[in-house]
């Protein structure tokens, strides 16, 4: 099973908005026949791809998939179905798809054919919902799993105080900056808002260097839509940026925008504020999974408030500001989530620690 979810995470950046499977196949005395994992243009689900694989070895083999096999015809036939035609003996599941058109009726169809079907526990359990907790969250409530991401000094700021002349904004180490982009990599869009790309100009892509279907979409709250066409992330687009704004699309800026490539929506603002809850809706509709937030005090702030983030990661550099230069938050008018499942990583110098928030129960 920990085959299983390995080989699934090489669908990171390939399999949404399909679920990250995979798949491994052992003969009685525990030998690997054959493996598989899901890459959303193979069509092939992680089954079928070990399935094929194995070819006749497979019967009275056992199977290991870290997610239910479907049940139903959508892109492909049911898998439950070829699992039965290649004689496969007992079927190992991490965890039941949280997909309401699957959500149990896969392993009910595997043992009214009388195969052996058991569901993992413990560990093996949670290490399956971690690696499709973007998919599950997104599937069940129609909204992209939100991580918020900040870099910190030791003092709790997002920002050194410049020294003149100095043009590099960067104090976190390569190796955090490195996981940064793969964590880019694992996320379908990008969210910030204009006071980041106005005050850093940046790029805001995905340099991890890893292969991906889609490209990171990279999405700007600007309510009075002052995004410049000069700027690096305007000027870089290939059909990859999106702004929501509460400015009116007639506007001169807002056409100029438009004719640059970059596609402006008009959304709802609450109090002179972009709704969130709003955006995300509308990025669900797009069939965005996963959503990457890095962004200022502002909307760090604005964004725990609305209690749209699901886990909270934290870059800290082991160097201090030394007085109040960027807050890591700023305008919170409601009590702030509790943390639960904390874990600390070091990268290089710098440590991160991430933590899930008990800010929505959907989960």
């Amino acid at each position: 099973m920990q085959t299983a979810t390995l080989l699934a995470r090489k669908g990171i950046g390939l399999a949404s908005p399909n679920p990250l499977v995979g798949c491994v196949i052992a003969a009685p005395d525990g030998k690997v026949i054959a493996e598989g994992f899901h890459q959303y243009d193979w069509r092939d689900h992680a089954e079928i791809v070990a399935l094929k694989s194995a070819g006749a070895k497979a019967r009275g083999a056992k199977l290991y998939v870290n997610l239910e096999p479907c049940n139903h015809t959508g892109r492909t036939g049911p898998c439950t179905e070829a699992i039965i035609a290649a004689g496969i003996k007992c079927v190992v599941i991490g965890m039941r798809d949280p997909n309401p058109r699957v959500d149990g009726s896969g392993i009910q169809r595997l043992r009214e054919a009388g195969i052996e079907v058991i569901v993992a526990k413990g560990e093996d359990l949670e290490a399956a919902r971690r690696v499709n907790e973007h998919f599950s969250y997104w599937i069940r409530t129609g909204r992209p799993f939100v991580t918020l991401k900040s870099a910190l000094t030791l003092d709790g700021q997002l920002a050194l105080a410049k020294r003149r002349g100095s043009k590099d904004s960067w104090f976190t180490s390569a190796e955090s900056r490195a996981e940064v982009h793969r964590m880019r990599h694992g996320s379908d869009a990008l969210l910030t808002g204009i006071g980041t790309v106005l005050a850093d100009n940046p790029l805001l892509n995905d340099r991890s260097g890893l292969p991906r279907r889609r490209r990171l979409l990279r999405v700007i709250l600007d309510s009075r839509l002052r995004l410049s066409h000069k700027s690096r992330i305007v000027q870089s687009l290939d059909d990859d940026v999106l702004v929501f704004t509460a400015a009116s699309l007639s506007s001169r800026n807002a056409k100029k925008m438009q004719h640059a490539g970059v596609e402006v929506i008009n959304t709802k603002s609450v109090n002179g504020r972009i709704n969130l809850r709003a955006v995300l809706e509308e990025l669900g509709r797009r069939e965005i999974l996963s959503v990457l937030l890095e962004a200022g005090p502002s909307l760090n702030g604005a964004a725990l408030a609305a209690k749209i983030v699901r886990k909270v990661v934290l870059f800290y550099a082991a160097k201090l500001a030394g007085g109040s230069t960027v807050p890591f938050t700023r305008d919170v008018k409601v009590a702030l989530p509790l943390l639960r499942n904390i874990n600390m990583r070091r990268f290089g110098p710098d440590f991160a620690i991430d933590a899930y928030t008990d800010a929505d129960s959907q989960t």
